[in-house]
């Protein structure tokens, strides 16, 4: 699929990833396409799939989230019906941003979490996470800064 994208599409996505709420007129005028083919480029690439949604980025600080944590987990079971049970899990906890099946370390998952502050997450470690059954480890290390932090996928020419 990306062997097709030309650099009208390219530019689309990148200006789309910056500001999903750009009129299509600003978005044409963006790239010097007229309104019609631009609009005709967006619903092509929704369509393919290229473009999965719109969401709105919220500030966690602003709600109280003030708190980020790495938590690697291990597993006693390595199967399909263990790792698919802990996925359901965790699932269902909204302080549950991210779910990575790693290798190369000593966790099985990399979650990332968000909550209000520390007594959160002890409550969310205690009462939810540990809980969890087959879960026989859990490491957290806490964000102290993000310097970069970017939903954008770099849109490369092929």
């Amino acid at each position: 699929m990306p062997e097709q994208l030309d650099k009208y599409d390219r530019q689309i996505l990148t200006l789309l990833q910056k500001n999903g709420r750009i009129t299509n007129q600003e978005l044409a005028e963006a790239i010097s396409l007229s309104p019609s083919p631009t609009l005709r480029r967006v619903k092509q690439l929704e369509e393919s799939g290229l473009i999965d949604g719109y969401v709105a980025l919220l500030s966690a600080r602003k709600l109280g989230l003030t708190l980020m944590a790495f938590i690697g987990i291990s597993m006693d079971k390595h199967t399909p019906e263990r790792f698919a049970a802990l996925e359901q899990s965790l699932a269902l906890y909204p302080e549950v941003l991210e779910c990575h099946l790693i290798t190369g370390q000593t966790a099985d998952y990399l979650l990332k979490v968000i909550v209000r502050d520390m007594d959160a997450y002890q409550q969310f470690l205690l009462n939810k996470l540990t809980r969890i059954e087959g879960v026989t480890g859990v490491h957290t290390s806490f964000v102290m800064k993000s310097p970069i932090n970017s939903t954008a996928l770099p849109v490369i020419q092929s």
